[in-house]
């Protein structure tokens, strides 16, 4: 007999709560009953979309005794705030990226959860789909030797040409290193094991950025953090990786994702992505060889890391998107932008266990 899915409760009803509550219906491990938001129209227009209840306030929801896990979607200058109020009420949370703005936030949200006995997951979980994790087994089973090294790029002209409310991209917690690097460094962590010391270089190559998406467009906004940011990773294995994050970027044939192995070169998918392809080419290939995907997630599936946190506190098993490596991935970024400003390397002090592979 199939236990009953675990009761979710959404807070914040901006942009990306659509795509969990439609991508939701499609995982029986648990289902989203229930949304606030600070903007009471915005939880009440998600939930007449997707037949749900809309609760009065954040309070309310996290009152709410049906409710045992809180999907956390908020801006990221709320994250912790959030997080923190859910712990309190005696519910796990599993926040988006990223876990929150700093590190001492952070480390006081792992503290609760493991205080109250609770669990804390956090996006991304792209890592968890078919394109990714055909790569772990790529390099698991030795297809490209011992890796060496890798390269992860991120190249883009800014968000303000496409997002309906782009300021906050561009204040603390924006930028295209905590925005995006996210994916990116998650997959690397979960492909080649934790980083031990960073080197970086960042900066602001234009002051303000003009908005043209069509909702604000002509609209400015003041640009706060580093908008080019490239880093140099050494990790724990002793694989050397370059990775760069660009909202300064007008064009680019660079790779999302190449990891250079001792017999082989492995070309990896957009790690914003749960589907390929994925690309081998050793010494001896004329050209790139494409490789099958295993069987797993392809498409859009963001909330397979609910998914797996649920099963996984049914199971008392480690799930995969979990805290520690969101604090670990949020530590390398702060590093990053402080090895820019200190002009030194700096050595990580969290690590993280490599998340086991994923069936699907």
């Amino acid at each position: 007999m199939k236990p009953e899915p675990l009761n979710v409760g959404i807070i914040g009803c901006g942009n990306i709560s659509r795509v969990y509550l439609d991508v939701a219906q499609g995982f029986p491990e648990f289902r989203i009953v229930a949304c606030a938001d600070l903007r009471p129209e915005a939880a009440r227009k998600r939930a007449q979309e997707f037949h749900i209840h809309a609760a009065n306030s954040v309070d309310e929801l996290l009152a709410d005794p049906r409710i045992d896990l809180i999907l956390n979607l908020t801006t990221p200058d709320a994250h912790a705030d959030v997080a923190l109020a859910a712990l309190q009420a005696g519910k796990s949370i599993y926040n988006e990226k990223p876990l929150a703005l700093s590190l001492s936030q952070a480390e006081e949200i792992l503290k609760l959860a493991r205080t109250k006995g609770l669990r804390v997951g956090c996006a991304p979980d792209t890592f968890l789909g078919a394109g990714l994790q055909t790569c772990r087994r790529i390099i698991d089973e030795g297809e490209i030797g011992v890796p060496v090294a890798a390269t992860a790029f991120m190249m883009s002209r800014g968000h303000e040409h496409w997002h309906p409310n782009p300021a906050f991209y561009y204040k603390p917690g924006g930028g295209p290193l905590f925005d995006m690097g996210p994916y990116y460094l998650t997959a690397l962590v979960a492909l080649l094991g934790p980083v031990r010391r960073v080197t970086g270089m960042a900066r602001i190559s234009r002051p303000e950025r003009v908005i043209t998406s069509q909702a604000k467009a002509g609209a400015r906004i003041k640009v706060e953090v580093p908008t080019h940011v490239v880093g140099v990773l050494e990790m724990v294995s002793g694989v050397l990786v370059t990775i760069i994050t660009s909202f300064d970027v007008q064009a680019s044939v660079l790779p999302h994702l190449e990891i250079y192995g001792t017999t082989a070169t492995l070309w990896g998918p957009d790690p914003n992505r749960f589907g390929g392809p994925v690309r081998v080419k050793s010494a001896q290939d004329e050209t790139w060889r494409e490789c099958s995907l295993m069987d797993g997630f392809t498409e859009q599936s963001r909330g397979l890391g609910v998914a797996d946190m649920v099963e996984a506190m049914r199971t008392g098993q480690p799930h995969r998107a979990n805290g520690d490596m969101a604090y670990h991935v949020l530590e390398v970024m702060h590093a990053v932008h402080g090895s820019s400003e200190q002009g030194r390397h700096i050595k990580l002090s969290s690590t993280c266990e490599r998340p086991a592979p994923f069936a699907g």
